[in-house]
């Protein structure tokens, strides 16, 4: 069943790689939507694809990449899908 998520990431999660570890798990993981930096330092993600994947993914945004510190996520289920066609980082 395809899914549609919001997530939110606090902590040292710009200036480290994050948006750049972002997109390449949600290469992996077959996951289509976006991610940006917001200007109060936290980290916006917007995927979807297969529910079993999203959980998974989650997991690997809550560790992020060797140089952040993810003090806590912010998960929101959307009810309906955007049908993004690839994942891209925004600036």
């Amino acid at each position: 069943m395809k899914a549609n998520v919001t997530i939110l990431a606090r902590g040292v999660v710009q200036g480290v790689g994050f948006r750049f570890f972002v997109d390449r798990k949600a290469r992996e993981y077959g996951l289509c939507g976006w991610v940006r930096n917001l200007p109060r330092g936290e980290v916006e993600i917007e995927v979807e694809g297969e529910k079993g994947m999203i959980e998974d993914f989650i997991k690997e945004i809550k560790i992020g990449p060797r140089m952040a510190s993810v003090a806590g996520i912010v998960v929101r289920w959307n009810e309906s899908l955007k049908n993004y066609k690839d994942f891209r980082i925004k600036f």
